[in-house]
């Protein structure tokens, strides 16, 4: 699997769909992106992304299908599938 670095890169540049198990145990199919053309404005984001703590295990995406923020920890990824 890719490191949450590698793949936080991946979706800054491409669209993926990612499988992972939910918290829940329920597996969730999810398209999702971090391109900035799909992302809704957002006002002092890199003000905001400094003073914020990063949790190594979490990655927060734009899902396309919902239009909303989602997150998945990086060890219940199945697969990802870029493009």
């Amino acid at each position: 699997m890719m490191s949450r670095e590698k793949l936080k890169e991946s979706l800054e540049s491409n669209l993926a769909t990612i499988t992972f198990t939910k918290s829940d145990g329920t597996e969730r199919v999810m398209k999702c992106t971090l391109r900035e053309e799909y992302l809704p404005p957002q006002k002092d984001f890199k003000e905001y992304a400094s003073e914020t703590k990063v949790n190594d295990n979490v990655l927060a995406v734009w899902d396309i299908e919902n239009n909303g923020w989602r997150s998945f920890r990086i060890d219940s990824v199945k697969s990802i599938k870029v493009g």
